[in-house]
């Protein structure tokens, strides 16, 4: 069964680390690693992301980020903002957002976790989104096997 990973780096080291997965690597560091989905089911968190925290309309689908990788994939910067917000954001009576986006993801055709898993995950990719710093230079990054 193939799987996901998530991680923050530069583009150098994004580099490094797919070719380290590409080779069979084992998890490393902070990175959010989520087996049974593909950069799809990401691109389609991205969305929900969005809507939650009105931000839809922004382009939410990864990018090959070197001919180098064909598995190495970039978040674009309004998914990693919607990401990031899901941690913070008010909402007025709605509940809690991030619970709501979880559970929406999980709640996706074929998704081989339920909303507990779900809701891990997206606190997780939340959290590395909102440790990207442009000033250092780092991005978020999907590896797909």
């Amino acid at each position: 069964m193939g799987f996901t990973e998530i991680f923050v780096a530069t583009h150098k080291d994004a580099l490094k680390r797919a070719e380290e997965l590409d080779g069979g690597g084992a998890a490393a560091g902070a990175a959010v690693r989520i087996p049974g989905i593909s950069d799809f089911e990401i691109e389609q968190l991205g969305d929900l992301a969005g809507a939650a925290v009105h931000a839809a309309g922004a382009d939410y689908e990864l990018a090959m980020v070197d001919v180098a990788s064909d598995s190495l994939l970039g978040v674009p910067a309004a998914m990693v903002r919607a990401l990031a917000e899901l941690l913070s954001y008010e909402s007025e009576g709605e509940g809690n957002v991030l619970d709501d986006v979880a559970e929406r993801w999980a709640a996706e055709e074929d998704m081989p976790f339920g909303a507990e898993d779900a809701r891990k995950y997206v606190q997780q990719l939340a959290e590395l989104a909102g440790s990207v710093d442009e000033n250092s230079r780092t991005g978020l990054y999907v590896w797909s096997s």
